[in-house]
Protein backbone atom coordinates (compact mmCIF):
# COMPACT_ATOMS: atom_id res chain seq x y z
CA UNK A 1 0.00 0.00 0.00
CA UNK A 2 3.12 2.58 0.78
CA UNK A 3 4.86 1.88 -2.60
CA UNK A 4 1.56 2.60 -4.07
CA UNK A 5 0.79 5.94 -2.28
CA UNK A 6 4.33 6.94 -3.01
CA UNK A 7 3.79 5.91 -6.29
CA UNK A 8 0.42 8.10 -6.93
CA UNK A 9 1.86 11.03 -5.37
CA UNK A 10 5.09 11.02 -7.25
CA UNK A 11 2.83 10.48 -10.50
CA UNK A 12 3.97 6.60 -10.98
CA UNK A 13 2.90 3.37 -11.67
CA UNK A 14 4.51 0.28 -11.39
CA UNK A 15 3.53 -2.32 -14.76
CA UNK A 16 4.11 -6.12 -14.53
CA UNK A 17 5.21 -8.11 -17.58
CA UNK A 18 5.20 -12.17 -17.74
CA UNK A 19 7.71 -14.29 -19.43
CA UNK A 20 5.37 -15.32 -21.92
CA UNK A 21 4.28 -11.04 -23.12
CA UNK A 22 5.97 -7.76 -24.80
CA UNK A 23 4.33 -4.45 -24.27
CA UNK A 24 4.65 -1.23 -25.97
CA UNK A 25 4.30 1.68 -23.86
CA UNK A 26 2.64 4.88 -24.35
CA UNK A 27 3.00 8.20 -22.55
CA UNK A 28 0.44 10.95 -23.77
CA UNK A 29 -0.43 9.21 -26.71
CA UNK A 30 3.88 9.10 -27.67
CA UNK A 31 5.24 6.03 -27.74
CA UNK A 32 8.09 5.64 -25.54
CA UNK A 33 9.35 1.56 -25.89
CA UNK A 34 9.19 -1.75 -25.35
CA UNK A 35 8.68 -3.51 -22.19
CA UNK A 36 10.18 -6.89 -21.64
CA UNK A 37 9.38 -9.63 -18.82
CA UNK A 38 9.45 -8.00 -15.31
CA UNK A 39 8.36 -5.00 -12.93
CA UNK A 40 7.98 -1.46 -14.45
CA UNK A 41 7.88 1.58 -12.97
CA UNK A 42 6.61 4.10 -15.50
CA UNK A 43 5.70 8.04 -15.08
CA UNK A 44 1.69 8.41 -14.97
CA UNK A 45 1.03 11.94 -14.12
CA UNK A 46 -2.54 12.69 -14.96
CA UNK A 47 -3.84 8.72 -16.49
CA UNK A 48 -1.91 9.57 -19.08
CA UNK A 49 0.08 5.89 -19.49
CA UNK A 50 -1.58 3.21 -21.89
CA UNK A 51 0.37 0.03 -22.46
CA UNK A 52 -0.09 -2.56 -25.27
CA UNK A 53 0.36 -6.00 -24.45
CA UNK A 54 0.87 -8.90 -27.30
CA UNK A 55 1.89 -12.09 -26.36
CA UNK A 56 4.95 -14.02 -27.62
CA UNK A 57 3.19 -17.38 -28.56
CA UNK A 58 1.70 -15.18 -31.64
CA UNK A 59 5.54 -14.53 -32.74
CA UNK A 60 4.50 -11.99 -34.98
CA UNK A 61 5.02 -8.50 -33.98
CA UNK A 62 0.98 -6.39 -34.87
CA UNK A 63 0.47 -3.20 -33.76
CA UNK A 64 -1.36 0.42 -35.15
CA UNK A 65 1.98 1.36 -33.64
CA UNK A 66 4.40 -0.44 -35.61
CA UNK A 67 5.81 2.31 -37.88
CA UNK A 68 6.22 4.49 -35.12
CA UNK A 69 8.20 2.15 -33.01
CA UNK A 70 10.17 1.29 -36.18
CA UNK A 71 11.15 4.83 -36.53
CA UNK A 72 11.13 6.40 -33.01
CA UNK A 73 12.41 3.16 -30.92
CA UNK A 74 15.39 2.34 -33.05
CA UNK A 75 17.66 0.74 -30.22
CA UNK A 76 14.62 -0.98 -28.96
CA UNK A 77 13.66 -2.30 -31.68
CA UNK A 78 16.71 -3.94 -32.69
CA UNK A 79 16.59 -5.42 -29.12
CA UNK A 80 13.21 -7.44 -29.20
CA UNK A 81 12.15 -7.49 -33.16
CA UNK A 82 13.60 -8.86 -36.28
CA UNK A 83 12.37 -7.47 -39.36
CA UNK A 84 12.47 -9.48 -42.78
CA UNK A 85 11.89 -7.29 -46.39
CA UNK A 86 11.44 -9.01 -49.44
CA UNK A 87 12.59 -7.35 -52.99
CA UNK A 88 10.40 -7.64 -56.24
CA UNK A 89 11.78 -10.97 -57.21
CA UNK A 90 12.21 -12.51 -53.47
CA UNK A 91 10.89 -14.72 -51.14
CA UNK A 92 11.92 -15.40 -47.87
CA UNK A 93 12.16 -18.79 -45.51
CA UNK A 94 11.98 -18.22 -42.18
CA UNK A 95 13.00 -21.29 -39.82
CA UNK A 96 12.05 -20.99 -36.36
CA UNK A 97 14.64 -23.22 -34.15
CA UNK A 98 15.67 -25.23 -37.62
CA UNK A 99 12.05 -25.63 -38.99
CA UNK A 100 10.38 -24.42 -41.98
CA UNK A 101 7.99 -21.10 -40.04
CA UNK A 102 6.92 -19.41 -42.70
CA UNK A 103 7.36 -18.33 -46.25
CA UNK A 104 7.43 -14.73 -47.22
CA UNK A 105 6.51 -13.40 -50.88
CA UNK A 106 8.00 -10.89 -52.79
CA UNK A 107 7.28 -6.97 -51.85
CA UNK A 108 6.42 -7.97 -48.03
CA UNK A 109 7.71 -7.01 -45.24
CA UNK A 110 7.32 -9.70 -41.56
CA UNK A 111 8.20 -8.22 -38.37
CA UNK A 112 8.64 -11.23 -35.57
CA UNK A 113 9.79 -10.93 -31.75
CA UNK A 114 13.08 -11.70 -31.38
CA UNK A 115 12.47 -13.50 -27.92
CA UNK A 116 10.07 -15.84 -29.76
CA UNK A 117 12.36 -17.61 -31.49
CA UNK A 118 15.27 -18.31 -32.76
CA UNK A 119 14.89 -16.85 -35.93
CA UNK A 120 16.41 -17.60 -39.03
CA UNK A 121 16.14 -15.52 -42.54
CA UNK A 122 17.40 -17.09 -45.57
CA UNK A 123 16.75 -14.92 -48.93
CA UNK A 124 16.33 -16.57 -52.60
CA UNK A 125 15.88 -15.10 -55.95
CA UNK A 126 13.26 -16.46 -57.66
CA UNK A 127 14.26 -14.37 -61.13
CA UNK A 128 17.50 -16.50 -61.08
CA UNK A 129 15.61 -19.49 -61.36
CA UNK A 130 12.04 -20.58 -60.66
CA UNK A 131 12.98 -24.50 -60.07
CA UNK A 132 13.00 -25.16 -56.44
CA UNK A 133 15.67 -27.29 -55.08
CA UNK A 134 14.69 -31.05 -54.45
CA UNK A 135 15.77 -31.39 -51.06
CA UNK A 136 14.31 -28.03 -49.90
CA UNK A 137 11.23 -28.88 -51.74
CA UNK A 138 10.73 -31.87 -49.27
CA UNK A 139 11.04 -29.51 -46.58
CA UNK A 140 8.62 -27.48 -47.36
CA UNK A 141 6.24 -30.36 -47.73
CA UNK A 142 6.56 -31.61 -44.50
CA UNK A 143 5.89 -28.01 -43.29
CA UNK A 144 3.19 -27.77 -45.43
CA UNK A 145 4.77 -24.74 -46.54
CA UNK A 146 4.29 -24.83 -50.39
CA UNK A 147 1.91 -22.60 -50.81
CA UNK A 148 4.06 -20.17 -53.35
CA UNK A 149 5.04 -23.43 -54.95
CA UNK A 150 3.54 -25.25 -57.83
CA UNK A 151 4.59 -28.88 -57.63
CA UNK A 152 4.88 -31.39 -60.40
CA UNK A 153 4.83 -35.23 -59.93
CA UNK A 154 5.91 -37.24 -62.76
CA UNK A 155 5.00 -41.14 -62.37
CA UNK A 156 7.24 -44.19 -63.90
CA UNK A 157 6.19 -44.50 -67.74
CA UNK A 158 5.31 -40.76 -68.43
CA UNK A 159 7.26 -37.35 -68.97
CA UNK A 160 6.02 -34.01 -68.38
CA UNK A 161 6.02 -30.86 -70.70
CA UNK A 162 6.65 -27.52 -68.12
CA UNK A 163 5.22 -23.79 -69.39
CA UNK A 164 6.08 -20.71 -67.74
CA UNK A 165 4.09 -17.89 -68.70
CA UNK A 166 3.06 -19.61 -71.68
CA UNK A 167 6.82 -20.48 -72.83
CA UNK A 168 7.77 -24.20 -72.74
CA UNK A 169 10.90 -23.96 -70.45
CA UNK A 170 11.81 -28.33 -70.15
CA UNK A 171 10.93 -31.72 -70.12
CA UNK A 172 10.62 -33.05 -67.04
CA UNK A 173 11.61 -37.22 -65.96
CA UNK A 174 9.82 -39.18 -63.32
CA UNK A 175 10.14 -37.74 -60.15
CA UNK A 176 8.59 -34.86 -57.93
CA UNK A 177 9.54 -31.33 -58.65
CA UNK A 178 8.85 -27.56 -57.19
CA UNK A 179 8.81 -24.20 -58.91
CA UNK A 180 8.11 -21.02 -57.55
CA UNK A 181 4.98 -19.47 -58.83
CA UNK A 182 4.56 -15.83 -57.50
CA UNK A 183 4.44 -13.46 -60.21
CA UNK A 184 4.54 -16.39 -62.93
CA UNK A 185 1.94 -18.51 -64.48
CA UNK A 186 3.52 -22.33 -64.00
CA UNK A 187 1.28 -25.45 -65.80
CA UNK A 188 2.76 -28.79 -66.77
CA UNK A 189 1.32 -31.07 -69.17
CA UNK A 190 1.81 -35.05 -68.48
CA UNK A 191 2.05 -37.39 -71.75
CA UNK A 192 1.87 -40.92 -71.01
CA UNK A 193 4.78 -42.79 -72.52
CA UNK A 194 3.93 -46.34 -72.49
CA UNK A 195 2.08 -48.08 -75.37
CA UNK A 196 -1.51 -47.84 -75.24
CA UNK A 197 -4.82 -49.25 -77.75
CA UNK A 198 -7.22 -46.89 -79.51
CA UNK A 199 -10.93 -48.18 -80.43
CA UNK A 200 -13.00 -46.44 -83.04
CA UNK A 201 -16.03 -48.47 -82.78
CA UNK A 202 -19.27 -48.43 -85.16
CA UNK A 203 -17.98 -46.30 -87.97
CA UNK A 204 -20.31 -46.57 -90.82
CA UNK A 205 -19.22 -46.78 -94.37
CA UNK A 206 -20.43 -46.69 -98.05
CA UNK A 207 -18.47 -49.46 -100.34
CA UNK A 208 -18.13 -48.75 -104.00
CA UNK A 209 -21.85 -50.84 -104.70
CA UNK A 210 -23.20 -48.67 -102.58
CA UNK A 211 -23.47 -51.03 -99.27
CA UNK A 212 -23.40 -49.71 -96.01
CA UNK A 213 -21.34 -51.24 -93.42
CA UNK A 214 -20.08 -50.93 -89.93
CA UNK A 215 -16.51 -51.27 -89.44
CA UNK A 216 -14.59 -51.69 -86.08
CA UNK A 217 -10.55 -50.87 -86.35
CA UNK A 218 -8.18 -51.20 -83.13
CA UNK A 219 -4.84 -49.89 -83.23
CA UNK A 220 -1.79 -49.36 -80.93
CA UNK A 221 0.61 -46.26 -80.32
CA UNK A 222 3.45 -44.43 -77.98
CA UNK A 223 4.49 -41.20 -78.29
CA UNK A 224 8.04 -40.91 -79.14
CA UNK A 225 8.50 -37.00 -79.12
CA UNK A 226 6.04 -35.16 -76.37
CA UNK A 227 7.24 -32.06 -77.37
CA UNK A 228 6.21 -32.73 -80.93
CA UNK A 229 3.12 -34.56 -79.93
CA UNK A 230 1.52 -31.58 -77.70
CA UNK A 231 2.66 -28.34 -79.87
CA UNK A 232 1.41 -29.77 -83.28
CA UNK A 233 -2.17 -30.93 -82.29
CA UNK A 234 -4.43 -30.26 -79.00
CA UNK A 235 -4.82 -34.29 -78.54
CA UNK A 236 -2.89 -36.53 -80.27
CA UNK A 237 -5.22 -38.97 -79.10
CA UNK A 238 -8.48 -37.48 -81.41
CA UNK A 239 -5.94 -36.67 -84.14
CA UNK A 240 -5.27 -40.43 -84.09
CA UNK A 241 -9.09 -41.41 -83.69
CA UNK A 242 -9.70 -39.01 -86.55
CA UNK A 243 -6.84 -40.42 -89.02
CA UNK A 244 -8.13 -44.15 -88.29
CA UNK A 245 -11.59 -42.71 -89.71
CA UNK A 246 -10.45 -41.13 -92.76
CA UNK A 247 -7.99 -43.54 -93.99
CA UNK A 248 -10.56 -46.73 -93.61
CA UNK A 249 -13.42 -44.79 -94.99
CA UNK A 250 -11.49 -43.35 -98.38
CA UNK A 251 -9.65 -47.08 -98.51
CA UNK A 252 -13.20 -48.80 -98.02
CA UNK A 253 -14.93 -46.76 -100.15
CA UNK A 254 -13.13 -47.22 -103.45
CA UNK A 255 -13.88 -51.03 -103.00
CA UNK A 256 -17.14 -53.27 -103.79
CA UNK A 257 -18.19 -55.26 -100.63
CA UNK A 258 -16.96 -58.98 -102.34
CA UNK A 259 -13.13 -56.83 -102.22
CA UNK A 260 -13.87 -55.90 -99.02
CA UNK A 261 -14.06 -59.72 -97.25
CA UNK A 262 -11.81 -61.27 -100.04
CA UNK A 263 -8.77 -58.88 -99.42
CA UNK A 264 -9.42 -57.72 -95.87
CA UNK A 265 -5.58 -57.88 -95.02
CA UNK A 266 -4.73 -55.73 -97.80
CA UNK A 267 -7.00 -53.45 -96.57
CA UNK A 268 -5.46 -53.43 -93.36
CA UNK A 269 -2.11 -52.15 -95.21
CA UNK A 270 -3.43 -49.83 -97.06
CA UNK A 271 -4.93 -48.02 -94.84
CA UNK A 272 -2.40 -48.62 -91.82
CA UNK A 273 0.49 -47.09 -94.07
CA UNK A 274 -0.85 -43.35 -94.85
CA UNK A 275 -2.10 -43.56 -90.73
CA UNK A 276 1.21 -44.14 -89.80
CA UNK A 277 2.75 -41.49 -92.21
CA UNK A 278 0.09 -38.90 -90.92
CA UNK A 279 1.06 -39.79 -86.89
CA UNK A 280 4.99 -40.18 -87.59
CA UNK A 281 5.21 -36.37 -88.59
CA UNK A 282 3.15 -35.33 -85.05
CA UNK A 283 5.45 -37.64 -82.89
CA UNK A 284 3.19 -40.57 -82.72
CA UNK A 285 4.30 -44.06 -83.45
CA UNK A 286 1.59 -46.51 -84.27
CA UNK A 287 2.54 -49.98 -84.55
CA UNK A 288 -0.36 -52.65 -84.91
CA UNK A 289 -3.52 -51.39 -86.76
CA UNK A 290 -6.75 -53.74 -87.56
CA UNK A 291 -10.09 -53.63 -88.96
CA UNK A 292 -11.22 -56.32 -86.60
CA UNK A 293 -15.01 -56.05 -87.59
CA UNK A 294 -16.90 -55.80 -90.65
CA UNK A 295 -21.07 -55.65 -89.42
CA UNK A 296 -23.09 -56.20 -92.56
CA UNK A 297 -26.63 -54.64 -92.29
CA UNK A 298 -29.90 -57.26 -91.34
CA UNK A 299 -31.31 -57.46 -95.17
CA UNK A 300 -27.57 -58.05 -96.64
CA UNK A 301 -26.62 -60.63 -94.35
CA UNK A 302 -29.35 -62.65 -95.18
CA UNK A 303 -28.69 -62.35 -98.90
CA UNK A 304 -25.48 -63.42 -97.81
CA UNK A 305 -26.53 -66.19 -96.11
CA UNK A 306 -28.45 -67.47 -99.16
CA UNK A 307 -25.63 -67.45 -101.55
CA UNK A 308 -23.15 -69.19 -99.48
CA UNK A 309 -26.23 -72.11 -98.87
CA UNK A 310 -26.65 -72.22 -102.53
CA UNK A 311 -23.21 -72.28 -103.58
CA UNK A 312 -22.64 -75.07 -100.56
CA UNK A 313 -25.86 -76.71 -102.02
CA UNK A 314 -24.07 -76.87 -105.64
CA UNK A 315 -20.60 -78.51 -103.91
CA UNK A 316 -22.71 -80.94 -102.17
CA UNK A 317 -24.31 -81.78 -105.29
CA UNK A 318 -20.82 -81.71 -107.20
CA UNK A 319 -19.49 -84.08 -104.67
CA UNK A 320 -22.31 -86.39 -104.97
CA UNK A 321 -22.04 -86.73 -108.95
CA UNK A 322 -18.74 -87.19 -108.33
CA UNK A 323 -18.69 -90.16 -105.61
CA UNK A 324 -21.85 -91.92 -108.01
CA UNK A 325 -19.29 -91.95 -111.29
CA UNK A 326 -16.22 -93.55 -108.88
CA UNK A 327 -19.24 -95.95 -107.42
CA UNK A 328 -20.18 -96.62 -111.07
CA UNK A 329 -16.72 -97.15 -112.64
CA UNK A 330 -16.00 -99.37 -109.85
CA UNK A 331 -19.06 -101.37 -110.27
CA UNK A 332 -17.81 -102.24 -114.06
CA UNK A 333 -14.22 -102.89 -113.43
CA UNK A 334 -15.46 -105.35 -111.38
CA UNK A 335 -17.82 -106.58 -113.64
CA UNK A 336 -14.84 -106.63 -116.33
CA UNK A 337 -12.92 -109.16 -113.73
CA UNK A 338 -15.76 -111.50 -113.19
CA UNK A 339 -16.63 -111.71 -116.89
CA UNK A 340 -12.53 -112.64 -117.84
CA UNK A 341 -12.41 -114.92 -114.21
CA UNK A 342 -15.28 -117.45 -113.95
CA UNK A 343 -13.89 -118.29 -110.36
CA UNK A 344 -14.38 -114.60 -109.30
CA UNK A 345 -17.35 -115.06 -110.59
CA UNK A 346 -18.16 -118.30 -108.69
CA UNK A 347 -17.13 -116.56 -105.47
CA UNK A 348 -19.10 -113.64 -105.96
CA UNK A 349 -22.24 -116.16 -106.39
CA UNK A 350 -21.22 -117.73 -103.02
CA UNK A 351 -20.75 -114.87 -100.84
CA UNK A 352 -24.36 -113.76 -102.12
CA UNK A 353 -25.90 -117.41 -101.43
CA UNK A 354 -24.31 -116.53 -97.69
CA UNK A 355 -25.95 -113.13 -97.66
CA UNK A 356 -29.37 -114.77 -98.20
CA UNK A 357 -28.95 -117.68 -95.88
CA UNK A 358 -28.53 -115.29 -93.02
CA UNK A 359 -32.00 -113.99 -93.66
CA UNK A 360 -34.18 -116.82 -93.91
CA UNK A 361 -34.82 -120.01 -90.93
CA UNK A 362 -34.72 -122.42 -93.49
CA UNK A 363 -33.07 -123.27 -96.83
CA UNK A 364 -33.72 -126.54 -99.01
CA UNK A 365 -31.42 -127.34 -101.53
CA UNK A 366 -33.39 -129.39 -103.92
CA UNK A 367 -30.55 -129.25 -107.28
CA UNK A 368 -27.23 -128.85 -105.69
CA UNK A 369 -25.75 -125.16 -105.13
CA UNK A 370 -25.37 -124.55 -109.39
CA UNK A 371 -29.45 -125.52 -109.47
CA UNK A 372 -30.10 -123.16 -106.45
CA UNK A 373 -28.36 -120.02 -108.34
CA UNK A 374 -29.74 -120.56 -111.19
CA UNK A 375 -33.64 -120.61 -109.67
CA UNK A 376 -32.23 -117.49 -107.60
CA UNK A 377 -31.20 -115.83 -111.30
CA UNK A 378 -34.86 -116.76 -112.32
CA UNK A 379 -36.67 -115.47 -109.53
CA UNK A 380 -35.02 -112.02 -109.72
CA UNK A 381 -35.81 -112.08 -113.29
Amino acid sequence: MMKQLIDSLMGRKRVLIDENERAIWLYKGEVRGILGAGEHVLTNRDGSLRIERQALTQMLFKSAYEQAVLDKLPVDAATHLMVVRTAENEIAVIERDGIINTILGPDDKLILWTDAGPWKATTVDIAAGPRVEAKFLQRLQKAGKTQLVTRVEVDEGKTALVSIDGRMTERLEPGAYGYWNPGRKVAAKLVDLTRQALDVTGQEVLTRDRVTLRINISAEYRVVDPLLAMSSVKDFADALYRALQLAFRKTLGALTLDQILEQKGMVDADAADKVRADMAAIGVEVSDISLKDVILPGEMREILNQVVAVQKEAEANVIRRREETNATRSLLNTAKVMAENPVMLRLKELEALESIAGKVERLTVTNGTEGLLNDLVHLRG
